[in-house]
């Protein structure tokens, strides 16, 4: 039986009023890590698209005419959703779950032909953007076609029938990695997107699910292709290894959320970020999330769980360590949790708010050096402040290149001092250079950020 892993710029300054899983807990000394990162992923930021709704249409198509948008509000990479044939039988809702494949090397007509799909890809490298696809390995659909071809890729219950990998997912049966023609197949289908559709790697659904030796020799496979990016849905160090680029934080997402409720103190994420950087391998990314598909339409969107403090949030995971992530309607301040078995299209008649902020952020993230992925960027160090139990405040530094942030998480407005002077620092909201003095003040859920 197959063994399961625990899942659990300054050239934009504005003019603006700025001012599924679990916590793995062991602790050990960071090691270098095997993965190189492509030179690309620097300084990238990544959205993930939601195909289905993030149109009217739901197609490639009309998705692909707004690849110009988020290439001009900064996006790098674009995660897209499974793009794979969902199956019908035990299907849940109407439209089903993307995660339900029925065939690993074809197109969900849902979204369109091969050729639509080619030219998503092309016009999203013309507009130096990169594209992962949604890669389901732990289970398949019912009625994918390895269940009458190979049904031994299967674990099956003591009668000999499949079943699903976790109680509820009704909709998909496990997939055994004991056997090594599954691994043979499901590597060789990895390898076909890249090498016939040039796609730039994969999001790994329930990485930490799929035995992390299949992951090593896939990445290895891959990368005589072309150089991969690989992003891991799990927090296992061990990912980072040999196979994965970057992994979730989901463990920060939850403390964010936790501290915005004032169920936990600032002193939670710095003690998280302390853990972090003694366990995972040097250099190692992780991409920061305050909504994605899961959360949206399961636990709540952005707005219910940060509220007036949502661009405060965003800020700090633009500008923390790890790598920001925009969700489909995100920039929209969508407040819909969008459906996950039936069409239900993000609503995008209010325009993008959050956008302006997104593409400052972004850009002074590709400009400064101190914000930049895993080893590529400076430290994260924290400053003392006379409320760090109300405010976060820390520093981004790389040699000579700094960045300064301050954020309010309170309602009310906050008096405090900082550890010392920042002299010629360039004020990102609202422009000029300034001495970031020790005395400060910050309205409600309102933040600074410097740079030099």
């Amino acid at each position: 039986m197959k063994k399961y892993w625990t899942i659990a710029l300054a050239a934009l300054i504005l003019t603006a009023c700025g001012e599924g899983n679990t916590e793995t807990k062991e602790e050990s000394v960071a090691v270098a890590s095997n993965v190189k990162h492509p030179e690309w992923s620097k300084d990238a930021v990544i959205y993930e698209v939601n195909i289905r709704q993030h149109t009217q249409e739901g197609t490639f198509n009309a998705f692909t005419k707004d690849i110009p948008r988020l290439q001009k509000m900064g996006i790098d990479i674009l995660w897209l959703m499974p793009i794979h044939p969902i199956g019908e039988k035990n299907r849940k809702g109407t439209k089903g779950s993307y995660y339900a494949v029925k065939d690993y090397k074809a197109i969900n007509p849902e979204f369109g032909t091969e050729q639509d799909f080619r030219n998503l890809v092309k016009t999203a490298h013309d507009n130096g953007m990169k594209v992962l696809i949604d890669w389901v390995a732990n289970h398949t659909a019912w009625d994918h076609i390895w269940t009458e071809t190979n049904p031994e890729f299967y674990t099956k219950d003591e009668a000999g029938n499949f079943m699903p990998p976790v109680a509820d997912w009704e909709d998909v049966i496990d997939l055994n990695y004991d056997n090594q023609e599954l691994r043979s197949s499901m590597t060789e289908a990895l390898k076909y997107w890249v090498a016939e559709f040039d796609i730039d790697g994969y999001r790994c659904d329930v990485a930490g699910m799929v035995p992390t030796d299949f992951w090593d020799n896939a990445r290895k496979e891959l990368d005589a292709i072309k150089p991969v990016f690989m992003l891991a849905e799990g927090e296992e160090t061990e990912l980072h290894m040999d196979a994965f680029d970057m992994s979730y934080s989901w463990e920060l997402m939850h403390l964010m959320r936790k501290v915005a409720s004032g169920e936990e103190s600032p002193q939670a994420i710095k003690d998280m970020y302390d853990r972090d950087f003694k366990r995972y391998p040097k250099g190692y990314y992780k991409m920061n999330i305050i909504t994605n598909h899961d959360e949206n339409s399961w636990n709540g969107t952005a707005d219910e769980f940060f509220g007036p403090a949502q661009e405060a949030w965003f800020v700090f995971a633009a500008t923390t360590y790890g790598m920001p992530l925009v969700y489909s309607g995100q920039e929209a301040n969508n407040k819909k949790r969008i459906e996950f078995f039936e069409k239900d299209p993000i609503d995008w008649s209010g325009g993008y708010p959050f956008s302006i902020l997104y593409q400052t952020l972004f850009s002074i993230k590709e400009a400064n050096p101190a914000l930049w992925n895993g080893d590529f960027g400076g430290s994260l160090e924290w400053i003392e402040t006379t409320a760090d139990d109300k405010v976060l405040a820390y520093k981004r530094v790389k040699d000579d290149r700094m960045v300064i942030v301050l954020i309010n998480l309170t309602d009310e407005k906050l008096e405090f001092e900082i550890d010392q002077d920042y002299l010629a620092m360039q004020r990102v909201f609202g422009g000029g250079v300034f001495t970031v003095t020790k005395n400060q003040v910050i309205a409600p859920y309102r933040y600074k950020v410097f740079m030099k």
